[in-house]
Parts: C-alpha cells; sequence; structure tokens
C-alpha cells in the first residue's frame, strides 16, 4: 500500500484472503425495478453475506493480518452494529478476543448478533461517535488493538472485493451506486472501478440528516455535521480521514437522499426484491428513484450493502399492517 491507501493489488490480495470464508454474493436484475427506475437494474445483495451486510469482508481481510502479538490482545472497535458484527465474526475465526462499543441506541438484531459470535459488548453514549470515543480511550488505557470503522486500509481493501465480484459478473455495468456512512464501501468501489474501467461512474449516497461525510466531501475538509437519521448505517456525525482521501480523489458524486425516501426505498426494495433490507442498504435505490433521468437506459449496479433490519424498524415501516 502507497501512503495507507489501497490499490487493485490489494483489493486482489483480499480476496484471496477472505476466499475461503465467503462465498460471493449474487447481482440480480428485477424488472419490477426496472419498470420504476427507467434503468437496467441489477442488485448487489451484500445481505446474503453471514452477518447480512457487506463490512464483514474487511474484518475478516483485517484480521487475518494481525501479528501473532495483536492477536494476543483485545481488539476494540466503535459500532452501530454492521461493522462490530463483522469484526466479531472474524475474530471468532481467528481465536482473538474481541471488544465492540456501541451507542445505546444500537439495532437489537445486530447487538444480539455481535454477542452470539462471542465478542464483548459496551455500551456507551447517545451515538456512533460518542461510542467511538470512548472506545478509543479504552483501547489507549488498556492497550487494546483498536479498529478504526474507516481509517484501516485492510478494511477498505476487504469491502471492496464486493466491487470486483460486480464487475466480473456485470462487465457492461455503467454505475455503480453505493450507500456511505463511513465511506469504506464506497472508497472500495471507486478503486475498483476506476481501476479497471476510469469510465465507470462510482456515485455515493448519503441521508440529508446525516451530511457529514457528503460535506466534507464537498469541503475538501474533514466536517462535523448534525445527525438524526433513522439509518444507522449512515448514522455518524464525523467523517473519516482516509476513505474521504479516496472519495476526493476517485469519487464521481455525492447525492444525498431524504428520510422519507428512504423509508419508501426501503420498502420498495423488501416488495420488490422478496429479501430483508435495513434503510442503509435500500439508500442506493433511493438516490435513483429521486433522479430517474440520470439514470434511464443505463446499466445500473445498486449496492445493498446489508439487511438487518430490526422488527421495530419494519413496524415503523407498515404500520398499519401492526396494528
Amino acid at each position: 500500500m502507497t501512503a495507507d491507501i489501497p490499490d487493485l493489488a490489494d483489493v486482489l490480495g483480499a480476496r484471496e484472503r477472505i476466499a475461503p470464508y465467503l462465498r460471493p454474493t449474487p447481482l440480480y436484475g428485477y424488472p419490477t425495478l426496472d419498470a420504476l427506475t427507467g434503468a437496467e437494474l441489477r442488485v448487489k445483495h451484500e445481505n446474503h453475506l453471514p452477518v447480512g451486510a457487506f463490512k464483514v469482508r474487511g474484518g475478516i481481510n483485517l484480521i487475518s493480518q494481525l501479528t501473532a502479538g495483536e492477536r494476543g490482545r483485545a481488539v476494540a472497535t466503535a459500532s452501530t452494529g454492521n461493522h462490530g458484527q463483522s469484526v466479531a465474526y472474524a475474530a471468532n475465526l481467528f481465536g482473538v478476543r474481541a471488544i465492540v462499543f456501541v451507542p445505546e441506541n444500537a439495532n437489537p438484531v445486530k447487538i444480539e448478533s455481535i454477542r452470539a459470535l462471542g465478542a464483548e459488548i459496551v455500551v456507551h453514549g447517545r451515538d456512533f461517535d460518542d461510542a467511538r470515543e470512548y472506545c478509543e480511550a479504552q483501547a489507549a488505557a488498556n492497550g487494546y488493538r483498536y479498529i478504526h470503522s474507516g481509517n484501516e486500509p485492510h478494511l477498505i481493501a476487504g469491502v471492496a472485493t464486493y466491487a470486483l465480484e460486480i464487475l466480473q459478473d456485470w462487465p457492461d455495468t455503467e454505475v455503480i451506486v453505493v450507500p456511505v456512512g463511513g465511506g469504506s464501501g464506497a472508497a472500495g468501489a471507486a478503486i475498483v472501478a476506476k481501476a479497471v474501467r476510469p469510465a465507470i461512474e462510482v456515485i455515493g449516497v448519503q441521508s440529508a440528516a446525516a451530511p457529514a461525510a457528503f460535506r466534507s466531501w464537498q469541503e475538501g475538509a474533514l466536517v462535523t455535521a448534525d445527525m438524526g437519521t433513522f439509518a444507522e448505517g449512515l448514522a455518524t456525525r464525523t467523517a473519516f480521514d482516509l476513505p474521504q482521501q479516496i472519495l476526493r480523489a476517485l469519487l464521481d458524486d455525492f447525492v444525498l437522499v431524504p428520510e422519507d425516501g428512504l423509508a419508501e426505498s426501503t420498502r420498495m426494495m423488501i416488495e420488490k426484491t422478496r429479501n430483508l433490507v435495513e434503510p442503509a442498504g435500500a439508500a442506493a435505490l433511493a438516490a435513483v428513484l429521486a433522479d430517474p433521468a440520470r439514470f434511464a437506459g443505463r446499466r445500473v449496479t445498486i449496492v445493498c450493502s446489508g439487511g438487518n433490519i430490526s422488527p421495530a424498524q419494519l413496524a415503523a415501516l407498515w404500520p398499519a399492517a401492526a396494528s
């Protein structure tokens, strides 16, 4: 890696490391989504991975490369759920003690999974950034190997392997639309797409109620912004340096979608694909539906980054059915 920024060779290496543990995820087309959007649309189903989200690719790539000394210490990380599951899953594979710091309102489905995978859970703070800051302090005080959810080259190289699979399965892809929380998924997709065929357009999408990464990309500097989205996978108040470096260099565009658009796209993804999809995992579809003329007639892959939706979130999406 050069200047800690992964390149295509790092992603190819990551693919070899994770291959014994993870199968490629499917890339499916749905005629009903094509009719709704006017695009030739395919969904990259990262929700089919063992923890129901794309981040497990990065967790395995990183944990598999820890030194013997690092494996002898606990690893510590902060998460709203999916990143924590990824670290817990990988730590369980390689016999490493893991401690995951989560905010008070974390998705209970994800917390149950983290605990079942053998990780210790520490609940702290009102949101992800509160949990992250506390985790950083505890890791420094106790000598844990801290795993930042964005500023880790091995995580980005690992999650980028989904983009290799997209281009292997559908080489004619013209556009890849990726949800953004911390930005590792979009950064990984951009690294692969621009190395394989620079004409591929990579678009990041974030909630308008949690625009820190979007504003940081626009302004060329790390920005902290108010955060109030119901999509916890997009819920960060502060942007991360390493993904932002990559996004500023390689991302073609970055868009915001409103909360009601996220809710509608989550309902639509569940109904039309017959998959459980969490709100962050539906953000890419929300971006296409918000600007259909931009995508009409084009070959578009939308990344369903995760499917870990809680029963309470499902009930809120269909209140009449729950009553």
